[in-house]
């Protein structure tokens, strides 16, 4: 581990952000832990027009399971302590110390429930420059290493889709849709979301390249890649869960999905046909309900506005109905009151929140872990962005176990068989990395 100095930070002019991306992205594989976060051009997703965040080493850091009591507490006293930028990820099953509920499906990942970092080197990355932000050796250096850094050559290793296998088959899903709809029709809940899991056992593979991969094909605007020893996380998300600016703060909830396509007119045929939807509306408007509402748990009372409703847009394998929800936080409440009340987001589990994730437990036959939780950052301000873990890969290098979950609104509408051919059209961009 390098030696840890004063932080020292220095801004470089560059001819292209992806390039430079790229090659610090490369450059990181090195290192333990890494997060990075790249924006891929949709415009100011992170703090000040940053397109891409890249943090890097360790300096401090806070690694909790299932067995620690008050977790949100702990980070919080992490993050009081460390005054700095800090990087990690939030697991979904963290929902069992905010509620009375449990975890106890199959886990070949083994991820802890939260992670967070102090990253030695910090790159904030924007169009026509990047800064490098060192409690190593100087940014002066850093910079120049990469510079005579050889490009290698991209790792060109084909996995065997054919290894792929499903934790359910296409039959026991189409019954667990119908069960779904049983709790649906009687009352017991009004939409869940339902979870399959597919994977790919004793497989070994470059992962960063495998990133590069996905992160080309699907250019979401939260993507995201992350190391912590021998776990990784392949992040394509589009959809961001909380995010938090001074006092103000802003989700931007996805329900609503149809392919992409092929021409311009067809795909503004297929946006039209979405937004009139009225299963997509009606499963979108609950949710952005159930968002409004907690954040209300947080926000001044009468600050919650949906600035955006109904809002479509284009990805490079589907589009998206996706709103907009703000609202000003409490002066006596913190960000992490904020991500703790909103936690899970209500995107990934369904209304009533609390019953949805019940029958969430009692259907699915994987535990999520990362999958529909959050990764992002926390600014020295306290600020901070997280996106919501859809469209993913998760890969334990040591027991050779590579995993990705998709899913989807259930609600009285859902056409069991359309439910999971919306599953499969959520995984090309993944099945497209992998060869398929």
């Amino acid at each position: 581990m390098p030696q840890i100095l004063s932080k020292k930070s220095e801004t470089f002019s560059i001819r292209s952000s992806a390039e430079a991306k790229q090659q610090f992205f490369r450059w990181a594989q090195s290192f333990d832990p890494v997060c990075y976060l790249d924006s891929n051009e949709y415009g100011k997703q992170h703090e000040n027009g940053i397109e891409g965040l890249l943090a890097v080493g360790q300096q401090k850091e806070i690694c909790i399971s299932s067995t620690v009591t008050n977790p949100f507490e702990q980070l919080r006293q992490f993050q009081q302590k460390t005054k700095d930028w800090i990087f990690g990820f939030l697991t979904y099953d963290l929902k069992n110390s905010i509620e009375k509920l449990s975890s106890n499906n199959e886990d070949h990942l083994d991820f802890p429930d939260l992670h967070f970092f102090q990253p030695i080197y910090l790159i904030k990355f924007f169009p026509n420059k990047l800064e490098i932000t060192s409690s190593a050796e100087t940014p002066v250096a850093i910079w120049k290493s990469i510079l005579e850094t050889k490009k290698e050559k991209t790792d060109s290793t084909q996995l065997n889709i054919n290894q792929l296998q499903s934790r359910i088959s296409r039959a026991d899903y189409l019954q667990t849709i119908e069960k779904i709809k049983y709790h649906l029709h009687v009352g017991d809940i009004y939409e869940m979301n339902f979870c399959q899991e597919f994977f790919i056992k004793n497989i070994t593979f470059p992962p960063a390249t495998l990133f590069e991969k996905l992160n080309q094909i699907s250019k979401a605007p939260f993507s995201a890649f992350y190391r912590r020893k021998d776990q990784y996380l392949l992040c394509a998300s589009p959809e961001r869960f909380l995010k938090k600016e001074g006092q103000q703060l802003t989700s931007q909830p996805i329900k609503g999905t149809i392919k992409k396509g092929k021409t311009t007119a067809e795909n503004n045929r297929l946006i039209e046909s979405l937004k009139r939807s009225r299963k997509d509306r009606s499963e979108h408007v609950m949710i952005v309900d159930l968002v409004r509402n907690d954040l209300s748990r947080t926000c001044i009372p009468g600050s919650v506005k949906v600035s955006e409703l109904y809002g479509s847009y284009q990805f490079p394998q589907v589009n998206h109905l996706i709103s907009t929800i703000t609202g000003t936080l409490r002066p006596e409440l913190d960000g992490i009151d904020a991500i703790k009340n909103a936690f899970p987001m209500g995107s990934m589990t369904g209304a009533p929140k609390i019953r949805s994730m019940q029958l969430i437990e009692q259907y699915e036959h994987s535990k999520r872990g990362l999958y529909s939780g959050a990764v992002g950052y926390f600014t020295p301000e306290e600020d901070f962005d997280f996106n919501v873990v859809i469209r993913s890969m998760l890969y334990n290098e040591s027991k050779k176990y590579l995993s990705f979950q998709v899913g989807g609104a259930i609600v009285n509408d859902s056409v069991p068989e359309k439910e999971y051919e919306e599953c499969l059209l959520k995984a090309a961009g993944i099945l497209k990395a992998l060869g398929a």
